[in-house]
């Protein structure tokens, strides 16, 4: 049985320029290796009219259930000014016991430790009670249209079942062990534009200035809390990212004002819930200042949570033993594919340290490299023991 290298994988993802949406041949690759461990893989490529075609890949090793999953991306955000790094981001090198490139802890290392972790289990165990699966996607990093959600609705399509996921994001802020995700808060982006009248600034009475409106709606979209949190999430929070009036002189009264803002909401809400809220108050504002509005939303995906059962517990008790830190249960940070696989199956997510994600000069540590895939191993061997 062929054994994989979690660094070399590590290094020869990272050499892929995988910068959303392009490939660059890294879902062949990682096909490549699984079919050297005995997986059948496929290759599922998704496109529509507004996006770009995105290559994903499903892989199976075995037909019987429990069919455990891990899931994870090769796509990368764009590196930046590449003068700003220390090496080429896609020409990984070792530094102070850290190689650095593009993905290297968001997540392309991650994914080569679940196949490292895999081929070691598969020498020690040449049959096993159930299958091993892989959903890999090029399109996590943007709009993830064409990616894992298509992969999802394709997976059901052909009635195929997964018994529970592992998805491979970077989910430790300092140290490995920190931190187990068991859900993500929802995200619902809104496009807002208020359309007034224009004309003199000083006959007021013979306009409708849209700022008025939209200041109104700011204020009370932001004065009062939307919950406290509980248990398992954070407080909700609504926050402006941009207004934008693109007024150039002092005595003209504007036609139009927008503003963009993000929730991310908690299991309190439902992106319907939001909308619903969001909507009465420009609504009512508008009516009351006689301007008019329209307003988009965009819904990333809504919170969800999973309970921690008997595979979460026994996670964390291999995280605890390996790395010697008790991890805590979180629902905290962005969102992630976790939030289109959760339709199909319960799912934790455990990876890397994520703290030089999307930076100059993005690192992981190879003491984290080995950890990282002796805890996948053992999660495979408890799992199917």
């Amino acid at each position: 049985m062929k054994k994989f290298d979690e660094l070399q994988l590590s290094k020869d993802l990272i050499s892929f320029p995988s910068v959303t949406p392009v490939d660059a041949g890294a879902i062949n690759y990682i096909s490549k290796k699984l079919q050297q461990l005995g997986f059948n893989c496929k290759i599922l490529e998704f496109k529509d009219k507004k996006n770009p075609s995105i290559k994903n890949l499903y892989a199976r090793l075995g037909n019987k259930q429990p069919n455990l999953c891990y899931a994870g991306h090769t796509d990368v955000v764009p590196p930046g000014n590449i003068k700003d790094w220390t090496v080429n981001p896609f020409k990984p090198q070792i530094k102070n016991n850290h190689l650095i490139g593009r993905g290297a802890n968001d997540m392309k290392s991650s994914i080569a430790c679940f196949i490292a972790a895999v081929s070691n289990f598969l020498e020690n165990n040449k049959k096993i009670n159930g299958s091993i699966s892989f959903l890999i996607t090029g399109d996590e990093e943007a709009q993830a249209v064409n990616g894992t959600k298509k992969v999802v609705d394709y997976l059901i399509k052909k009635k195929e079942k997964i018994d529970f996921c592992i998805v491979g994001e970077p989910t430790n802020p300092n140290k490995l062990g920190e931190m187990i995700k068991i859900g993500r808060r929802g995200s619902l982006s809104c496009n807002l534009e208020i359309k007034g009248s224009q004309g003199h600034i000083a006959y007021p009475h013979l306009s409708k200035n849209p700022i008025t409106s939209l200041i109104a709606i700011c204020k009370k979209l932001k004065e009062k809390p939307l919950d406290k949190g509980n248990k398992h999430f954070q407080p909700s929070n609504l926050e402006f990212t941009a207004i934008n009036v693109d007024n150039q002189v002092h005595n003209i009264i504007p036609a139009r004002a927008k503003a963009q803002f993000n929730v991310r909401y908690n299991n309190f809400h439902t992106s319907i819930s939001l909308k619903k809220m969001i909507t009465k108050v420009v609504r009512s504002i508008c009516k009351k200042n006689k301007t008019k509005y329209k307003v988009n939303f965009l819904i990333s995906g809504d919170s969800f949570l999973t309970q921690p059962g008997s595979t979460i517990q026994m996670a964390k008790k291999i995280i605890k033993k390996i790395t010697k830190i008790n991890p805590v249960f979180s629902t905290t940070g962005g969102t992630s594919d976790a939030r289109f696989i959760k339709k199909i199956t319960p799912c934790l997510e455990f990876g890397l340290v994520n703290k030089t994600m999307h930076r100059v000069d993005e690192c992981v540590s190879l003491h984290d490299l080995k950890k990282l895939t002796k805890i996948y191993q053992n999660i495979l061997s408890e799992y199917f023991k």
